[in-house]
């Protein structure tokens, strides 16, 4: 036999509450990929001491960030552009 112990109203109050936190966490990530775009650049913009083959490479993970911040594929955008900020150490 089943016997509820968790009122309705208090499961209600929990999912309500990590719907929220669902919503919110997609739209920080949103932001995040810009912000990550705008240090790379700037660090490009002071031409870091990168081999040809490490300035291709950030190049070309910046392009691919932004093209999956643009596609709404936000987490693999940030973890992308993570990868070309650690070539440029920032």
């Amino acid at each position: 036999m089943f016997v509820r112990v968790v009122p309705k109203e208090v499961s209600m109050k929990k999912l309500v509450i990590l719907a929220l936190v669902a919503l919110f966490s997609g739209s920080a990530l949103a932001m995040h990929c810009p912000a990550d775009m705008k240090k790379i650049d700037a660090a490009l913009a002071t031409s870091p001491k990168l081999t040809d083959a490490q300035m291709s490479e950030v190049k070309q993970l910046r392009a691919d960030g932004e093209a999956l911040h643009k596609a709404g594929k936000h987490q693999d955008s940030v973890d992308t552009l993570a990868k070309a900020m650690k070539i440029l150490g920032i």
